[in-house]
């Protein structure tokens, strides 16, 4: 239970950082780090995947 807690916090982080940035890259490379920070390699991945949908969905608006 503390894992999926801990993944459903770092998501939000990610999300919420992953919008730094002026292109996809480097949100997701913000949302990589601060994954990692909170949640290690899963919070990587998890934030650079956060950075990248935000990048998409703000070039469609």
């Amino acid at each position: 239970m503390r894992n999926l807690s801990n993944l459903i916090v770092t998501a939000g982080l990610a999300l919420a950082l992953s919008a730094c940035g002026h292109n996809t890259e480097q949100r997701a490379a913000t949302g990589a780090a601060a994954g990692a920070v909170v949640a290690g390699p899963v919070g990587a991945v998890v934030g650079a995947g956060a950075g990248v949908v935000v990048s998409k969905v703000s070039k469609d608006h």
